[in-house]
Parts: structure tokens; C-alpha cells; sequence
């Protein structure tokens, strides 16, 4: 679980990540990544529309996101992540998305 610290949640900061950030795009996310207002720890934000599926295929998606993200130690103290998930996330196993995020994570933290 994220701690709350750890968590974007307003709707001005998902717009600023999403129009200003650099972008991965990858087969199951779109990742976004800008620098952090307040510099106070990686934030992460999950985009996962009804595209994705039912409420049920919506919140395993975001579940597992939130836990790939928690094990992310390479992600930089003064970065904002956003991700949207794509409907291909619901019917692939947990390596398979594992991997996939992870690798979009490198790209866009990295670059």
C-alpha cells in the first residue's frame, strides 16, 4: 500500500503530470513522470478507466499497480508518476505486468 504522502490525488496535479510530463507508452500503460512541486518523494497517480473493464478488472489493475510502484526503488525522490492502464492490463498475468511497467518506469524516469 502507498502511504498517503506517496499518493497524488488531486485532479489540478493528474492535468499538470499528464499535459506537461514526458511520456512511455507501453503495451498495458501510458507512463507520465514531471518533477514534484515539493520535492517531498515519489508520488504516484493511476489513471484506470471503465475501458479497462468492470469494477472488479479496475481495482486488481490499480492493486497491482500500487504494488509495483511500491517496490520501484529507482524512481527519484523529486518525481511525479502518473499511469493509464490500457485494456490489455486486465488479461495478463502479474510478471507480465510487472515487467511491463517496470520497463516503461526506466524510460520515462531515466530519460
Amino acid at each position: 500500500m502507498l502511504p498517503r504522502a506517496h499518493r497524488i490525488l488531486r485532479g489540478e496535479d493528474f492535468r499538470r503530470i499528464v499535459r506537461r510530463g514526458r511520456r512511455a507508452p507501453s503495451t498495458l500503460a501510458v507512463i507520465y513522470c514531471a518533477p514534484s512541486v515539493d520535492g517531498a518523494g515519489p508520488r504516484f497517480g493511476f489513471i484506470v478507466s471503465s475501458q479497462v473493464g468492470n469494477a472488479v478488472h479496475r481495482n486488481r489493475v490499480r492493486r497491482r499497480l500500487r504494488a509495483i510502484c511500491t517496490s520501484a526503488s529507482f524512481v527519484p525522490a523529486t518525481a511525479d508518476v502518473v499511469i493509464r492502464a490500457l485494456p490489455g492490463a486486465t488479461d495478463v498475468g502479474w510478471d507480465t505486468l510487472r515487467s511491463d511497467i517496470e520497463g516503461g518506469l526506466r524510460r520515462v524516469v531515466m530519460t
